[in-house]
């Protein structure tokens, strides 16, 4: 069953692509809200499939790997979490840094004397990143 869902979902993934190649081709969307709507209408059939082609998968992979390597649900979940402390971590420093990037080159091309200081606050964004960082190590040492 699980995959015959990932056969119609590849072929929803491939149709959704195609649809949007060929009108491009076409150059049948031109103003704003042609693009819009094919948009909207990609994104709300891709987005659903592709979560749930991921919720069906868990059951079965999380079953595999613990009837081949001995691991538990729980380990599954500490790698789960670790992944996910450091990938939003550095999500959220990169989102900080580019708000505190440009906003402190503005202010350094106005006055030269306070780049000391906007390099505090770039770095300060840059930590959250290191945040996660460390949190991922000691979930995955507490493994």
């Amino acid at each position: 069953m699980m995959y015959l869902f990932l056969m119609v979902v590849f072929a929803i993934v491939v149709a959704t692509i195609s649809y949007g190649l060929v009108q491009k081709a076409k150059e049948d969307i031109n103003g704003k809200v042609k693009i819009r709507k094919a948009l909207k209408v990609n994104l709300s059939i891709f987005i659903p499939a592709i979560m749930a082609a991921i919720v069906i998968m868990i059951p079965e992979v999380a079953h595999a790997a613990t009837e081949g390597a001995g691991a538990s649900i729980g380990d599954g979940m500490g790698y789960l979490a670790a992944a996910l402390s450091t990938g939003l971590a550095c999500i959220g420093a990169g989102y900080g840094v580019a708000a505190v990037g440009s906003s402190a080159l503005g202010a350094v091309s106005e006055d030269p004397g306070i780049l000391g200081k906007t390099l505090i606050y770039v770095g300060l964004a840059e930590g959250i990143a290191i945040y996660g960082l460390i949190i991922s190590i000691m979930i995955l040492t507490g493994i």
